[in-house]
């Protein structure tokens, strides 16, 4: 295969899964991770940290345009990423030192529990009562833009949703994945803020998280910008066209046929790392 056919073929790969990681809200590199390393057989490392450049670049673009819209809770964003930049710095380390055989078998757990997250049914958000002592000192509660005018909501349990971003930061960085799922599963039922600003004030989160463990692999030599140019321009294509359809599209529908393809990757992945394939 010449260089340019694996260029487009990459490319192609890419719009698709950035495409099906914004309709689902899992994001592109739990498709791209499995595609670089099962089918076209790259060190599951240059893998990561192609899937990092690409998480940055999609994060970048969706983010300006949530918080143009005054959705985006920016204080509390900054303020766990406190944890996520730690967490995720922590992890890329790690994963410099981890055998790809255990790094495969990890990212393939946390795919099938990240499907599962995807499912999972929220419990309503609380926006009314007392907030708490921390988030007014850190004047984390906010308002959100509604059809009758903004609406107020409070930040709360501060100290345990931090917590939870410190691990969904060693995970990115650990795995090359945004961590979307569990950033908003921690802000949705822990934090009980909104769902529409957990969600994107984690996309605001992610690009600055995966930026902080980028440098990690980009010292050790894991950044082709062969990989990462085709890859980072699919996704971020595909995630575009992916946020024009999500208001007719049958997300159901394409979560189930999603999650089913994230399972097969799953096991695939536990599989070869099992084996010692990767």
């Amino acid at each position: 295969m010449t260089i340019l056919g694996f260029t487009i073929i990459l490319f192609v790969a890419a719009v698709v899964a950035g495409l099906l990681g914004s309709l689902t809200g899992l994001g592109g590199g739990v498709v791209i991770i499995p595609l670089l390393t099962l089918v076209f057989k790259v060190d599951i490392h240059y893998a990561i940290g192609t899937s990092l450049i690409s998480v940055i670049a999609t994060s970048s673009g969706a983010a300006a345009a949530y918080v143009r819209e005054g959705i985006t809770n920016i204080r509390l964003g900054m303020f766990l990423e406190l944890a996520t930049t730690a967490g995720a710095i922590a992890g890329a380390w790690l994963a410099t030192y981890l055998p790809t055989s255990v790094i495969a078998i990890l990212f393939g757990v946390v795919l099938i529990i990240s499907a599962g997250l995807s499912f999972a049914k929220r419990a309503d958000p609380v926006t009314t009562g007392t907030p708490g002592e921390l988030s007014v000192k850190l004047r984390l509660n906010s308002t959100m833009p509604t059809a009758q005018g903004p609406k107020p909501y409070f930040v709360k349990n501060i100290l345990g949703g931090f917590f939870m971003m410190n691990i969904a930061g060693v995970i990115s960085g650990l795995l090359g994945i945004g961590s979307g799922a569990l950033k908003v599963i921690a802000m949705d039922n822990v934090m009980r803020i909104p769902f529409k600003v957990s969600t994107t004030t984690s996309n605001f989160m992610i690009g600055v998280t995966a930026a902080a463990s980028v440098g990690i692999y980009l010292n050790r030599g894991y950044i082709d910008p062969g990989l990462s140019m085709p890859v980072m321009l699919g996704v971020l294509g595909g995630a575009f066209v992916g946020s024009k359809l999500l208001s007719t599209a049958k997300t159901e529908s394409l979560k189930i046929l999603f999650a089913l393809v994230i399972l097969l990757l799953a096991a695939e992945m536990i599989y070869n790392g099992v084996n010692h394939h990767i």
